[in-house]
């Protein structure tokens, strides 16, 4: 029995290698693979070229595109600052309405003059009284210069219908670092019945000492509306005049809230010097 052994030809090998070699080019050589058994490999150095040549001539073009983008004169143009009154909207006036309660609408009627006085003078605003729908409608005009103007005007009377007096709402319109801060006893603590009356009662004190002893220590103004608590004054100073009326709430006894404003105002004195 005879056995015969073939040996590949040197051909096959070569074109094997060949083909192993285009496995191993970039992606973009597979098109160049298939490609007609006519074509030579200058042709194919001559196309590799080429391509070569295109894609540097796009990167001429991007680079020429970019340098277009930059701007001739790097010195931009200086314009003046605009004042305030040009920064707000001419095209239509904005409006606002701030509900009174009933019990409100007497003293507001009696105070009128008080109150759309600043209004109409200091922020330039119009103002009208809409008894029928129990409110103040206040809108801008070509008179205001501000631009928070319809804000401020709407704080002012909402503090006003709130209970604070026209002379310490007045404040808001000539401070800017001035808030308005509301909460209610069951907030704080669920009380009902005795309970509840007697937490208001330790609040306000006898003839109104405690609620006295809070607003001069903490320099602002409070409003006790049955169990609601209302607070004007600055952010720091609500602070202070809140932690005092929480600690009254949970049931400290007003000698130690006293000490604690006392101290608390002295810090206070030595910060302003």
């Amino acid at each position: 029995m005879v056995v015969v052994q073939t040996t590949p030809s040197t051909s096959s090998v070569a074109h094997k290698k060949n083909r192993r070699k285009l496995h191993k080019k970039r992606p973009g050589a597979a098109d160049d693979a298939e490609m007609h058994d006519g074509q030579t490999p200058s042709n194919l150095t001559a196309q590799g070229h080429g391509n070569n040549q295109e894609s540097a001539d796009d990167d001429d073009l991007m680079i020429d595109a970019d340098h277009t983008t930059l701007p001739i004169d790097a010195s931009a143009p200086l314009f003046p600052e605009l004042p305030a009154s040009a920064q707000r909207s001419t095209l239509k006036a904005e409006t606002r309405r701030i509900p009174i309660p009933p019990h409100r609408m007497t003293p507001l009627k009696k105070d009128w003059v008080n109150i759309f006085g600043p209004l109409t003078e200091m922020l330039g605003l119009q103002v009208r009284m809409n008894v029928p729908r129990r409110s103040v409608e206040i809108r801008t005009s070509k008179h205001t210069k501000e631009v928070g103007a319809l804000q401020k005007g709407a704080d002012f009377v909402k503090s006003f219908a709130l209970g604070f007096d026209v002379n310490d709402a007045i404040a808001l319109l000539r401070m800017d670092d001035l808030y308005l801060d509301s909460f209610e006893i069951k907030d704080v603590k669920t009380l009902h019945g005795d309970h509840l009356s007697r937490a208001i009662g330790r609040i306000a004190g006898q003839d109104g000492k405690t609620k006295f002893t809070i607003e001069n220590a903490s320099r602002t103004r409070i409003v006790l509306a049955d169990t609601k608590i209302h607070i004007l004054g600055s952010f720091q100073n609500i602070k202070i005049a809140r932690d005092a009326i929480v600690s009254l709430i949970l049931g400290s006894p007003p000698g130690k809230v006293y000490a604690g404003l006392r101290t608390v105002s002295s810090r206070m004195k030595q910060r302003a010097l």
